[in-house]
């Protein structure tokens, strides 16, 4: 497969297009980046990467990093999880309080926010040093060491979580989260200002085309069976109220990020990063999409 030739093409492709979409400015570090920014790199697990544009520009993962908090407590709580948190889409906004009411604190999913706090909150309890345990693991897992917090995007995440707080103790209400509401938001913070570059987001997500195991290390991050399972709630949930239409065009497990990060994977075969900071109005970027869907159509690969 020749990762390079196909990348030029679909990105010199996209670059063509008439631009669409805004970058996120609920959060105003966030409303700072360039909106023409562009890039792919894919990633794989024989350790080759190829990339395209913008793939070495560092950029907030945000909603991303949930993948990477969930993929640190589901193989330690295993299926016992699933009582805390559900496995269906939302059909709501990412921040909902509506759903949270009528299911009695219950997220729909791990990849809403009520269900990510609920998953950081559970980090909380596993770890002394939860933000610390969570570098590591990203930096192991993108075998690179040169990946931190941003600092400015998390102090403006923590300025504007009322929402976010809402929904933490709205849940504690319910008994759904065991440690203090603005320490779990404060980790979930940082956690989404994660600063990563394609080639890293790529080369961070082909633990799970590889099955749960780690390529760089060979360490088993998760069994075969965890993986699966976490790869089937990225097709059907990562991807906002999207998240159906994703799985219809592209046809890939991945998650998106309102800082316009995309990382999806092809089973077995590689992982894929795109970072295009439009998004349309689910929250997801538009090109990177629209780059994904013509690279599934390209190779004629996808897990369908």
């Amino acid at each position: 497969m020749d990762w390079k030739k196909i990348i030029t093409e679909i990105y010199d492709e996209c670059r063509a297009l008439e631009p669409s979409g805004s970058v996120a400015s609920y959060i105003p570090a966030l409303a700072e980046v360039n909106p023409d920014s562009y890039g792919i790199a894919v990633a794989t697990p024989h350790g080759d990467i190829f990339g395209v544009g913008d793939f070495d520009v560092k950029f907030s993962i945000q909603s991303i990093s949930k993948v990477f908090s969930l993929s640190m407590v589901y193989p330690v709580i295993g299926a016992s999880l699933w009582e805390s948190v559900g496995r269906e889409p939302s059909g709501n906004p990412f921040n909902s309080l509506t759903q949270l009411e009528t299911e009695h604190g219950k997220p729909r999913n791990p990849f809403i926010n009520a269900g990510a706090l609920v998953i950081t909150d559970r980090l909380l309890s596993l770890e002394e040093r939860p933000k610390d345990a969570l570098i590591d693991f990203v930096r192991s897992a993108a075998n690179s060491d040169d990946i931190y917090f941003d600092k400015k995007v998390a102090k403006s995440e923590i300025e504007h979580s009322n929402r976010n707080m809402a929904l933490g103790y709205f849940m504690k209400s319910f008994g759904n989260i065991h440690n203090d509401v603005e320490a779990v938001v404060d980790v979930y913070s940082h956690q989404c200002s994660i600063s990563m570059s394609c080639r890293e987001l790529a080369t961070s997500f082909l633990f799970l085309a590889c099955h749960g195991e780690n390529p760089f290390t060979r360490q088993r991050i998760m069994t075969k069976s965890q993986s699966k399972r976490l790869n089937a709630i990225m097709l059907t949930c990562g991807f906002y109220d999207e998240s159906g239409d994703f799985a219809f065009r592209v046809g890939l497990p991945g998650k998106s990020g309102v800082g316009g990060g995309i990382a999806a994977i092809i089973p077995g075969k590689a992982s894929v990063a795109v970072w295009s900071p439009r998004l349309n109005k689910y929250g997801n970027s538009v090109l990177g999409i629209e780059t994904l869907e013509r690279l599934t159509t390209r190779i004629g690969n996808s897990i369908f």
